[in-house]
């Protein structure tokens, strides 16, 4: 009779490391798909926004300036703030170009 449930103890299985991991798999998909993936999305984004400004652009800093583009560099941009004002900023400083809704008279 010992030796019976000696045996029947023995034929339990060890979950298998395929059972360990998944819990640690599905957070990490969960994780690519909520976090990662749009971050990256915004931040290509962000990039192409700032890689196509051109000069006359109206732009709003990260600092909340507000701003027309006078001159482009590689690394800098030249703002007119108004009032024959220009101030240098990085590029990686601008936030977002302005979207100007025009207006036709009536």
């Amino acid at each position: 009779m010992e030796n019976l449930i000696l045996l029947n103890a023995g034929a339990e299985q060890a979950p298998s490391i395929f059972s360990l991991l998944l819990p640690f798999i599905i957070m990490a998909v969960v994780f690519y798909f909520l976090l990662i993936r749009p971050q990256q999305k915004r931040q290509k984004a962000v990039n192409q926004m700032q890689a196509d400004l051109k000069k006359g652009d109206k732009i709003v800093t990260i600092g909340g300036l507000h701003g027309v583009i006078h001159a482009l560099d590689e690394a800098t941009i030249q703002i007119d703030v108004g009032g024959g004002r220009k101030l240098t900023y990085d590029r990686s400083a601008i936030k977002n170009v302005v979207e100007v809704e025009e207006t036709t008279a009536e």
